[in-house]
């Protein structure tokens, strides 16, 4: 049984991460740590299994309230959709026989990189002026997708805002059309991830549904926000949530 007081403070984890993950992503950054740190005793699988679960109803909130107001890149998303399933579940397949470890110096570079450049290009997402087009957008959209799904199913901290990054450096998108695209792939990587977790048993069900609830309601504030005040808004987050992504990973790299 957990004490009233902690599932308040994940329901509040919960809603915080749904707001962030609905604007950029990176909800994880709230959710994992307030879960770990609530249920010391819990295994790390049932508590990623329940942070998926938490997690996949808001983002898939997000993605269809996009849906409806943004005219969606479909071309470009399922395809990258589609990869990033399946490779997601390979990637926790792969969490078994690869140190994770590994890849925080070179996360932690890319983060960098993609806050400083976003930083320095003042119209970096700024306008929607989709560049790709046929074959090449369909195969480059697979490529892009399978390797961030990759990445999510094996690590996972800040896919959100890789992929809104990719989709604006690669296919032209503003951020706003960046962040509707990135829900579509983030529920598939999601769900790929519940197929891995789900039938060994690494959950917790009721406190899932709670959190589940609670971080629907921060999608549907995050959302709201993101939709009314567009891509200068969703840029602003974006560089918020990477830096503190890059203070995070910069703490686990080095301490």
């Amino acid at each position: 049984m957990i004490d009233p007081e902690l599932l308040l403070v994940l329901a509040a984890a919960a809603f915080c991460a749904g707001f962030i993950d609905a604007v950029v992503g990176g909800g994880g950054l709230i959710q994992i740590p307030v879960l770990f740190t609530a249920l010391p005793r819990e295994l790390p699988a049932t508590l990623f299994g329940t942070n998926k679960l938490a997690s996949v109803f808001g983002t898939l909130n997000a993605a269809w309230r996009y849906a409806r107001r943004v005219e969606m890149p479909w071309p470009t998303i399922l395809p990258a959709a589609s990869a990033a399933f399946v490779c997601a579940w390979l990637g926790a397949l792969a969490v078994a026989w690869l140190p994770r470890d590994l890849l925080r110096p070179l996360i932690l570079v890319l983060l960098v990189a993609a806050a400083v450049y976003t930083f320095l290009r003042k119209d970096f997402g700024a306008v929607h002026r989709p560049q790709q087009r046929g074959r090449r957008e369909f195969f480059l959209a697979l490529l892009l997708g399978g390797v961030i799904g990759f990445y999510d199913g094996f690590f996972g901290p800040g896919t959100g805002s890789f992929l809104i990054f990719l989709f604006i450096r690669f296919f032209g998108y503003d951020f706003l059309h960046a962040s509707a695209a990135a829900k579509v792939v983030n529920v598939a990587t999601n769900i790929a991830a519940l197929a891995y977790f789900v039938p060994g048993g690494h959950l917790l069900p009721l406190l899932a549904l709670l959190m589940a609830l609670c971080n629907v309601g921060g999608s549907l504030a995050g959302t709201w926000l993101a939709l009314r005040h567009g891509s200068a808004f969703v840029r602003r987050v974006f560089l918020l949530v990477v830096s503190l992504l890059i203070a995070r990973f910069a703490w686990d790299t080095f301490r």
